[in-house]
């Protein structure tokens, strides 16, 4: 052990030049040596690999009940992933960041939400979830941030996302708080919107003062003066206090009122998972480094017992503790825990990418040096430097750090609205908001007008616009193409007869047309054989139509969604295939749930027909459940909120 930890000190040092550990503060500068920087980097990152792996074993274990109070809970069926693998390997703890950390080497250190959208339009292509999954369709179907975050859009904006994959923007602006706190917001709102960004912020803000605060309480109460004043998780987190200082070796009482309290179904997330919250996460995620008492063995296992999404916990918090107590206080057996390996460096200093397309197997050691050689670039470009004393280095560092988001202009896809319904499109342009000038070239749909921050009104006039929005800012300018179809009223409502598939055991079909998309029609059926859905319209008289609007609806987890599409009309009694339809955006037709949206518009356009009836037809999707659900078996359907019918 004495031999292991000797040559992790010379792996460490040979990061950069070596230096003492002690800090000065200079007025708003403070000093870091570039010894403990590169220490505390190399830490977090096997602190969240520990909490992950460690914590997957629980993850949703502990809902209703905690878990048992017999520590420490060891590695679970990650062990065996651990043997397979033959060291760490990617989960969405890590590899997020660690896409991140691309970027910045790619792309500068703040990149773009353009950089970044794309980044997650390229490398994410399955294992996401919530959020993550709502913003990644998002941004494929021409959503960039920071829409793809936002409450209009991204129907998951209140869960756990952003906390668990945002930490490296604060481990490489080390004592920058407010920047580390701000460029967290900013890559936040890619996944999420509101209150559900403000456990992100707090961690930012946390994990930034860790490379100085070694005192937890002190940590915690920084993350909350970076909130603000009426943050819902402040409050939050004054409460986890007060009953971790009422109970504190009755954890199991501080746990229930946790739950008690925000482990609920309110409006804002009736239609997902209430155990996945950012808000209730968060607040175990504060319970269980107030139990650990910077204990990382303690920290990690009340991560698990707390339970919900266990491993999101142990992750973040896990990886704080590896900055504030060093590499050195990880417990060797935690980064050595199968036997009878011959590693010689924590998880055999290897991190398989198996979870990220186009990302690349990498070591743990150089996942570390790239990470300090961002936070060097960011320290330098803000005014700080690298400093000699005594023939030892440190980084002085500029704590009044200001990060301000790059200019850039958001894309707009293709928008379809209806005539005499309010609309409202966020317009972005970057963190210099006062400074940019916005302007419309064309001509823009009537009752439409450009603010400041959005495209916005009620439109009232038929037709297809294309204008452009053009930001100006100094002597940059960005320009977008933006098109609206604005179609006349939807025709649905006068139809006689919804038609569906009847085999169906879910009757409630005058759904898709009620005019709101808060609800989804599922075609469930009693049986497990794969049949083809359709869900269209009757009218006594003869219509002539141009387009359709399916929403899709809230899609299932195994099931929900179509491997097929095509629209079909009512010819002479019969029903026949419509030819040369467009879709937009592209739909996903893959039997497969992981990019498949939520409450998703697609327009179909296509030549003016005259028919009395038109459907839209497709074959139901699923997949094999998992072990929680397997008992269920395959079930294949389709869903979808509305479908609106128009002449033009």
């Amino acid at each position: 052990m004495n031999k292991f930890y000797k040559y992790i000190g010379v792996l460490l040092l040979s990061l950069t030049v070596i230096s003492c550990t002690e800090k000065k503060e200079e007025g708003n500068y403070k000093l870091l040596s570039v010894e403990e920087y590169n220490d505390a980097v190399y830490a977090s990152w096997i602190g969240q690999i520990i909490g992950n792996t460690y914590g997957l074993g629980y993850e949703f274990k502990f809902i209703d009940e905690p878990g048992p109070d017999k520590f420490p809970y060891g590695y679970d069926f990650t062990l065996e992933d651990l043997k397979k693998h033959d060291g760490a390997y990617s989960d969405d703890d890590t590899d997020i960041e660690y896409m991140y950390l691309t970027q910045m080497e790619k792309n500068g250190i703040e990149p773009s939400y353009k950089n970044l959208a794309n980044a997650w339009s390229t490398h994410v292509k399955e294992r996401v979830w919530f959020a993550n999954r709502m913003a990644v369709t998002l941004i494929n179907a021409g959503h960039f941030p920071p829409v793809s975050g936002s409450i209009g859009y991204n129907t998951e904006w209140f869960q756990i996302d952003p906390q668990l994959v945002n930490e490296i923007w604060a481990v490489t602006s080390p004592g920058m708080i407010n920047y580390a706190v701000d460029k967290s917001e900013f890559s936040a709102r890619i996944t999420n919107d509101s209150f559900g960004v403000d456990p992100t912020l707090h961690y930012a803000a946390m994990y930034s003062a860790a490379f100085f605060e070694k005192d937890i309480h002190k940590l915690i109460d920084i993350g909350t003066q970076a909130l603000p004043k009426d943050s819902r998780f402040k409050a939050i987190v004054e409460n986890v206090k007060k009953w971790h200082s009422k109970y504190p070796n009755d954890w199991q009482k501080a746990r229930a009122l946790v739950k008690e309290h925000y482990y609920v179904v309110e409006d804002y997330n009736r239609h997902s998972w209430a155990v996945v919250d950012a808000n209730l996460n968060g607040a175990y995620g504060i319970m269980a480094l107030l139990y650990g008492e910077g204990d990382f063995q303690k920290t990690l296992d009340y991560s698990c017992a707390f339970g919900m999404d266990a491993d999101n916990q142990a992750a973040t918090m896990c990886g704080l503790l590896g900055i504030v107590n060093g590499f050195k206080s990880i417990p060797h057996d935690l980064m050595f825990p199968v036997e009878g390996a011959n590693w010689e460096l924590p998880f055999n200093d290897q991190y398989k990418m198996i979870t990220r397309e186009g990302l690349s197997d990498e070591t743990l050691t150089n996942l570390a040096k790239r990470t300090t050689a961002q936070g060097e670039r960011i320290i330098k470009a803000y005014g700080g430097e690298v400093i000699t004393k005594g023939g030892k280095q440190y980084y002085k560092i500029n704590t009044d750090a200001k990060f301000v988001a790059p200019f850039e202009l958001n894309t707009i896809p293709k928008m379809a609205i209806e005539v005499n319904n309010p609309f409202n499109y966020p317009i972005y342009t970057g963190g210099n908001k006062g400074d940019v000038k916005v302007r419309i070239d064309g001509e823009l749909p009537q009752g439409i007008a450009l603010t400041s921050t959005a495209l916005e009104g009620t439109p009232t006039e038929v037709g297809t616009y294309a204008f452009d929005i053009i930001a100006e800012y100094k002597d940059e300018v960005k320009t977008i193409n933006v098109k609206f179809d604005v179609h006349s009223k939807n025709l649905a409502s006068t139809a006689k007869e919804v038609v569906y598939n009847k085999n169906s055991t879910n009757k409630n079909i005058e759904l898709i047309r009620n005019g709101t998309t808060k609800e989804t029609y599922y075609s469930t059926k009693k049986g497990t054989a794969r049949e083809v859905d359709f869900y269209g319209y009757k009218w006594d008289k003869p219509q002539t139509i141009s387009a359709l609007i399916y929403n899709n609806g809230q899609s299932g987890e195994f099931c929900g969604w179509f491997t097929s599409f095509e629209v079909e009309i009512l010819k002479n009694g019969k029903w026949i295939k419509l030819e040369g339809e467009e879709v937009s955006p592209k739909m996903n037709l893959d039997n497969s749930q992981w990019l498949k949206p939520c409450f998703m518009n697609y327009e179909i356009t296509f030549k003016p027909v005259t028919t009395k009836g038109i459907r839209i037809v497709g074959l139901g999707g699923g997949i094999e459940k998992d072990a929680n659900n397997a008992h269920l078996g395959i079930q294949y359907y389709t869903s979808i909120s509305e479908l609106s019918v128009f002449e033009k």
